[in-house]
């Protein structure tokens, strides 16, 4: 009988083993089920956002497109109105300023003046001649060729 118990008990034991092995292969793999309704839920909800920020810029293009067009009515609506002004007050187009002088200033004796800017030197003894900054005992003494 001895061996007839043991057999017993080790079937139990096994059917127990079996049982726990398959609760934590379910537990494991109903976890992952679980996640991935989370992530099916996020995915979701992500699309309906989506849908209402497309709903909203649609919204936006078309308040900005009449925005657009009311203020081209009214550009053109000034522009008539400033045209009937303009054929109202005068037909005559408006004077542009004379900015060309008819006779030189009077600067005065002219000694206080500027002179006017030049491009050459005065004289001979300008900025191009060879002795221009040496100082008077300073004569010109020749100087070995630099190679």
């Amino acid at each position: 009988m001895e061996e007839s118990n043991i057999n017993w008990v080790l079937a139990i034991a096994c059917l127990l083993a079996g049982v726990g092995i398959g609760a934590l292969g379910y537990r494991l793999l109903d976890a992952g089920a679980g996640n991935v309704q989370r992530l099916r839920q996020r995915l979701a909800e992500r699309d309906r956002q989506l849908a209402e920020l497309r709903d909203g810029l649609g919204e936006h293009l078309e308040r900005v497109g009449a925005l657009t067009e009311a203020l081209n009515r009214d550009g053109q609506a000034l522009h008539r109105e400033m045209a009937e002004a303009s054929a109202t007050l005068g037909a005559t187009p408006p004077r542009k300023p004379d900015l060309t002088p008819s006779a030189p200033p009077d600067t005065g004796d002219g000694e206080d003046s500027p002179a006017a800017p030049r491009d050459y030197a005065d004289g001979n003894r300008g900025t191009l001649s060879e002795d221009f900054g040496l100082k008077p005992g300073e004569a010109s003494t020749p100087q070995p060729p630099r190679y």
